[in-house]
């Protein structure tokens, strides 16, 4: 349901649900019926109020349990309950069952219960959902018949009797005759099979061999017809007897169209997604098994999708969760209007969907899907005046190509995602072997990141920034080295990208700051003059809520001045919101803190906003400095930032400068703040300290 809802709507949705629940409620006092459910894990038991009520115990003193409900039973019932119960743990199918059971205040009633289980991925049971209907006057009314024909003749219960050998009726009740819309006579003139239209000779031979075998009354549900057309269900209580000296059957049938409504309505939750009304992880699991069934049965050979929205946290954080909720509804039906009926798309969770893709024949079919999907995320969204954009990565695992089981399937698919993702988003990738071993290295990468963060192998290496106009250091950047213990020295471009995807990246960056700062701080009470300390941060980490004030307390701990410290932020980052990256970096700005464009040229700045940023600096990318001036385009990229920079009053600073050449192109074109090779490559604190002495000292 909540699949088809755009915007507006989910308000309007949310009412109803609320809405169908107090009619669910009613319902269940107007039918002296109560639902329950059983956690079959945690034996976690919850009882809903008509239950208690039906028991005769107070809700709030009552801890609901299946010890509780066998304690309930008269001791007769007991082991026929449990018999039945783990019956119906491997049966799947709702089963009954009539029983006596104390209430409180010492009085007995008659129960018809209905249970069915639901089970988890690997098919064991998981929880048990039922209902408890008090069915004491209809049970009192069957034992009597003979004494109360009067009171049979107008239950509004159905009641018949029927010839065993002919089916046909004998015997109807008013009850009857007005729910099924007919008179008597013509009741009289019909069978059983004009009223039940799913009932066939087969089935009637196994109720009667049921009945043979167990001598007592045969619970079964059926499904009526009624005189126009409508279609109900009933549950039917039979009994075999003599009639007038001939072989019968007494039949007594209650309307149980609302109960079948209610479980179907919890089995529904129990199996899909309450947002997008998509399968959930459970179906899902299901379904893959079955599709697994089918190729082992038939050769049905089928893809599992496993797609994953391209960044959308920053949907959530930025504009909230209810609005992230819309996209994901928006998505969904996108989703279900390109595949067929007969795929399954599920969501797993948050922004992970998977895709069934069935009766695969060609590699080029399920390629086209995929790229179907990417250019369907790749249309605008609009929510709440918002016009968004998404991107989704999807790995793709093939039955039986790389896998005939439910977990191989799976991982692979889920690997190959990871591969899109790791190639730059907005693709789809088909699993390969040698995606697991990457992945494995990926895992064990990520747990020694953890182990590194801990126990503090990270080094700091200072690169030291230059005024080319007299050679003098004006600044130096901090730049993080991982001490490997086995691996050795590693550079970052082997480490962050998964320092980032994992969050790890903020530990990484307090670990440096708090290094590197202090370091710098003991340079200048050693009056050593390092200039700016130069701090690459993520704008994740610049948007933390208490990003500030750890800032401020640090410097103050340390007596750091502001006026020390530039914090750099890639220009693709900055651009991704930048409004938000306005509001924050004047925040940084009034505390005194410089802030600098890192990477500029290699993202896509909008100069709108580019002359709000309350920037001091802009940092040319070393992807433009290494061809000049031998490269035309790249030395007119260059020329193009220093004017931007110049008119927008900022300064600039060149990566990555290594040759004579180099340098004097950009001195010769107004840049003269140096950073490379050239003039010094990245060091240890202790060289770093050896060279400001002999800066120092000339």
């Amino acid at each position: 349901m909540l699949a088809n809802i755009e915007n507006d709507d989910l308000d309007t949705l949310i009412q109803k649900v609320k809405a169908r629940e107090e009619t669910f409620e009613n319902l269940e006092i107007i039918s002296n019926l109560g639902s329950w459910e059983v956690g079959l894990n945690n034996n976690t038991t919850i009882w809903s109020d008509q239950s208690y009520k039906i028991y005769g115990l107070d809700k709030e003193t009552t801890t609901p349990s299946l010890e509780l409900f066998f304690s309930l039973l008269l001791p007769e019932y007991v082991q026929k309950a449990k018999n039945l119960l783990e019956k119906i743990m491997t049966s799947g199918e709702v089963a009954s069952f009539e029983c006596k059971a104390r209430r409180s205040d010492g009085t007995v009633v008659d129960l018809l219960l209905n249970g069915k289980v639901i089970y988890d991925k690997d098919h064991k049971p998981l929880k048990l959902i039922g209902t408890s209907q008090d069915i004491t006057q209809r049970v009192r009314l069957q034992k009597h018949s003979d004494k109360l024909s009067k009171l049979i003749e107008y239950s509004s219960s159905e009641i018949y009797i029927i010839d065993a050998q002919t089916y046909n009726y004998i015997y109807v009740n008013k009850g009857a005759c007005d729910a099924l819309g007919y008179r008597s006579e013509e009741l009289l003139s019909m069978s059983v099979f004009d009223i039940n239209p799913y009932l066939t000779f087969e089935m009637t031979r196994k109720l009667k061999q049921e009945y043979a075998r167990t001598g007592s009354g045969v619970l079964n549900r059926t499904i009526h017809k009624r005189k126009n057309g409508e279609l109900y269900h009933v549950q039917s209580f039979i009994h075999s007897f003599k009639y007038d000296g001939i072989d019968a059957f007494a039949i007594f049938d209650t309307d149980i169209t609302q109960i079948v409504e209610l479980e179907e309505q919890l089995h529904h939750q129990a199996n899909h997604d309450t947002l997008t009304s998509l399968p959930n992880r459970t179906l899902f699991q299901d379904r893959l098994l079955q599709s697994i069934a089918a190729y082992s049965r038939n050769n049905e050979k089928f893809a599992l999708f496993y797609l994953d929205l391209d960044q959308f946290k920053k949907i959530n954080d930025s504009l909230g969760h209810h609005v992230g909720d819309e996209v994901l509804v928006i998505v969904s039906n996108r989703l279900k209007k390109l595949l067929r009926e007969e795929d399954t798309l599920a969501r797993l969770g948050g922004d992970e969907f998977t895709v069934i893709l069935k009766d695969v024949t060609t590699i080029e079919g399920v390629s086209s899907v995929a790229q179907k999907i990417i250019d369907l995320m790749k249309e605008p969204i609009e929510v709440e005046n918002h016009t968004l954009y998404v991107s989704s990565s999807i790995g793709i695992s093939l039955c039986p190509k790389d896998a005939t089981n439910e977990h191989d399937l799976i991982k692979y698919a889920d690997t190959a995602m990871y591969k899109a993702k790791d190639l730059g988003r907005d693709n789809f990738q088909f699993y390969s072997a040698e995606m697991t071993e990457l992945m494995y290295k990926r895992i064990e990468m990520e747990s020694a990141l953890r182990i590194a963060i801990k126990e503090q192998q990270f080094v700091v290496y200072y690169q030291p920034q230059f005024n080319a106009m007299d050679d003098s250091i004006i600044g130096m950047e901090a730049l993080v080295r991982w001490q490997h213990p086995s691996l050795g020295l590693l550079m970052p471009e082997e480490f962050m990208q998964i320092a980032k995807e994992t969050g790890l990246v903020s530990e990484i960056d307090k670990i440096v700051m708090n290094v590197a700062m202090r370091q710098c701080k003991q340079w200048n009470e050693e009056n050593l003059n390092p200039g700016i300390l130069a701090l690459n941060l993520t704008m994740k980490e610049l948007e933390k809520s208490d990003f500030i004030e750890n800032l401020v307390c640090l410097m103050n701990s340390l007596e750091f001045k502001p006026t020390w410290l530039e914090l750099e932020v890639t220009e693709g980052e900055m651009m991704q919101d930048a409004k938000a990256s306005i509001e924050k970096l004047n925040k940084i700005n009034r505390i005194g803190v410089e802030l600098a464009i890192d990477d500029f040229g290699t993202g896509y700045s909008s100069l709108a906003y580019l002359k709000k940023l309350p920037l001091d600096r802009l940092k040319i990318d070393y992807s433009f400095i290494k061809d000049i001036p031998k490269n035309k385009e790249d030395s007119a990229i260059i020329q193009a930032i220093i004017a931007l920079g110049r008119s927008l009053h900022l300064e600039l600073t060149a990566e990555g400068v290594e040759t004579q050449e180099q340098k004097d192109f950009l001195n010769d074109n107004g840049c003269f703040i140096i950073q490379g090779y050239f003039y010094a490559k990245p060091m240890i604190a202790d060289e770093m300290k050896k060279l400001l002495l002999e800066k120092k000292t000339k």
